[in-house]
């Protein structure tokens, strides 16, 4: 079991999709890394507002992650990710747990789910580091 009150130390830096987060030291596997923050808002609120930073908590609540205190939000997507997103039904949130251990300096990622990669990667191609490997 790992401790869940040591988060590790994480970056915002240049990557193959924008920006996103790097780990600054090793991550164990099933280590909690970050909290996915922001504004709490109904799911009609978040079909008005658009953005690309919403995470679907339930049918009814959104996390509106805009804000650039959202750490959590440079987390990019993979086809083969290093960590996934876990929602906490006691307090509704969603934490970011390793799926594997992540080596310091790798970029941290997690799968964005069907339904956002039917939509908004396919369309435009994916470009995490696995897809862009089967292009090269």
């Amino acid at each position: 079991m790992t401790d869940d009150n040591h988060r590790p130390k994480v970056t915002k830096k240049r990557s193959s999709a924008g920006l996103g987060l790097f780990a600054i030291e090793d991550i164990k596997k099933g280590q909690l890394i970050i909290e996915y923050t922001g504004e709490r808002i109904s799911d009609d609120e978040a079909n008005e507002r658009g953005g690309k930073y919403l995470f679907i908590v339930t049918d009814k609540i959104v996390i509106d992650g805009k804000s650039r205190e959202n750490t959590a939000r440079y987390i990019n997507h993979a086809c083969k990710p290093n960590a996934e997103a876990e929602h906490n039904e006691e307090n509704d949130c969603i934490y970011i747990r390793a799926s594997k251990n992540i080596k310091a300096g790798e970029e941290i990622t997690y799968h964005y789910g069907k339904d956002y990669f039917t939509l908004m990667i396919k369309p435009e191609g994916c470009k995490c580091n696995s897809c862009l490997a089967k292009v090269a």
